[in-house]
């Protein structure tokens, strides 16, 4: 008879023990998640939606580059780009854990996170309260988006139109645009 694998449980304590080596160490329900830095490829996207994001929004929302969505004691997801309203209070004080609110998490995908970003994390993001999910696709050229309260995730190669409740009118992302002139090796 098989025995059951007993996978560890970690805690958002446990993570201050975990080496600053480059990698990624995140928590989906005490599960570990680990995925390696990102590579100049990624970050060149990354840029080129935080820039979409920035404009678009101006004051009424921060978008940041190494924020956490941070529910203790077993999760903290830390997506390559979070857009938080401006009105949540920040103080010196304010730790991951304090903020709610968020109105979009964003992951890059490459050969090192597809699947952790694809299979766990984008799902999660909606439940976890955030309205809503992109997983940008480094080999495909793509962006998928999961909405909560939404059972499917959409795929958009062209455009990704955006629009919060709070902006009078909406982003449109061109697509092609994000991943111009990018090959991805893999």
């Amino acid at each position: 008879m098989a025995m059951p694998v007993a996978i560890p449980r970690y805690t958002v304590d446990d993570l201050e023990s975990f080496p600053d080596d480059g990698n990624r160490y995140e928590l989906l329900d005490g599960v570990l998640l680990v995925s390696p830095a990102p590579s100049f490829l990624h970050e060149i996207v990354v840029q080129r939606i935080r820039d979409e994001l920035t404009a678009y929004l101006g004051k009424s929302a921060r978008v940041l580059t190494h924020g956490a969505v941070q529910i203790r004691p077993r999760t903290q997801l830390e997506p390559d780009l979070l857009v938080i309203p401006a009105a949540v209070r920040v103080s010196r004080k304010t730790t991951w854990s304090d903020i709610r609110g968020w109105w979009l998490a964003v992951e890059v995908s490459g050969r090192g996170s597809r699947i952790y970003d694809r299979d766990a994390k984008q799902p999660a993001y909606p439940r976890l309260g955030i309205r809503e999910a992109w997983r940008a696709d480094l080999r495909d050229g793509c962006i998928e988006v999961t909405r909560r309260g939404e059972a499917t995730t959409t795929r958009y190669a062209d455009h990704l139109t955006w629009h919060p409740p709070e902006m009078p009118e909406p982003l449109v992302i061109d697509i092609p645009a994000v991943f111009e002139s990018i090959e991805d090796d893999e």
